[in-house]
């Protein structure tokens, strides 16, 4: 299952490259333009764990739906002791069809249940997962804020756990109007981890957002160096790709290329290392 999700999250790298490049980010790219912009009102309320569920099962076989359907009957019946164990169960199965959102609803009953920095943290990596692969819509704003909210608690309960704050500070980037507060989370775990593969990743991608992509590039050397994969070599292939170094960004491409398990993603490569060529 876990090479399932691989393929999930690799097949949408392309598509995504698309969509980081045409928007930037409030606060770092057209300041003046964006002061006069409120941030995202998407209201959480509106959406909770019951109607993502819902949501969520569109598509899946009968089989997979009544499962998860049983273990959601099995919740509303059970004891306080019952009740975490059951909904570990809940988020193991979205996790094992690669459904972040309806898992970081579960990961969050389970801190309201039993307040670990465990299930805060758990709740807001899922949540981040799940917005970050929909695109400008009112569940995304949601489960940004919700991410934000998880991992402001997690925060709390550890105020030194390098995870909640790479978790948090990329929210904020994406979710607020102050984006150089996550910015400043961001540096202060590379600050204290040098090596750490999600903070450096994650600045990569917000370089990358707002064309700084010399800075970019270093960071996903940074993360290849540590921790090679698909994803990094791609997004260095785009930052080569950016500022003109085609037998570099061709080389990056042809690397993800190997690395990658999806044909959707091999085919893209090939569509730009051929126009890379010309």
């Amino acid at each position: 299952m876990q090479k399932t999700k691989q393929v999930v999250v690799i097949g949408v790298v392309g598509a995504l490259v698309a969509v980081l490049l045409a928007q930037p980010i409030k606060g770092l790219v057209n300041d003046k333009e964006e002061a006069q912009t409120s941030a995202p009102t998407a209201n959480s309320s509106e959406f909770n764990l019951e109607n993502v569920s819902q949501m969520s099962k569109q598509g899946l076989n009968s089989s997979l739906i009544e499962e998860i359907s049983d273990i959601e009957a099995q919740i509303t019946k059970s004891s306080a002791e019952e009740k975490v164990s059951l909904l570990q169960q809940l988020a193991d199965k979205w996790d094992d069809l690669a459904k972040p959102a309806p898992q970081g609803f579960v990961y969050e009953e389970m801190a309201k249940t039993s307040p670990k920095l465990e299930y805060w943290l758990k709740a807001g990596q899922a949540y981040r997962a799940a917005y970050t692969n929909l695109q400008d819509t009112t569940l995304a704003q949601s489960l940004n804020q919700n991410a934000i909210r998880a991992f402001e608690n997690a925060v709390k309960l550890d105020g030194s756990n390098l995870d909640a704050k790479t978790g948090l500070g990329a929210a904020m980037v994406s979710g607020t109007n102050n984006p150089m507060a996550g910015i400043a989370l961001l540096r202060e775990v590379v600050a204290a981890d040098p090596k750490n593969i999600e903070a450096n990743k994650t600045l990569g991608l917000f370089s990358l957002q707002s064309r700084q992509f010399d800075k970019a590039i270093e960071r996903f050397k940074t993360v290849i160096a540590l921790k090679p994969d698909a994803e990094s070599y791609f997004y260095l292939a785009t930052g080569y790709e950016n500022i003109g170094l085609k037998n570099e960004a061709i080389a990056a491409f042809q690397q993800a290329k190997q690395l990658a398990a999806d044909p959707t993603l091999s085919q893209f490569i090939d569509r730009r290392i051929e126009e890379l060529s010309k």
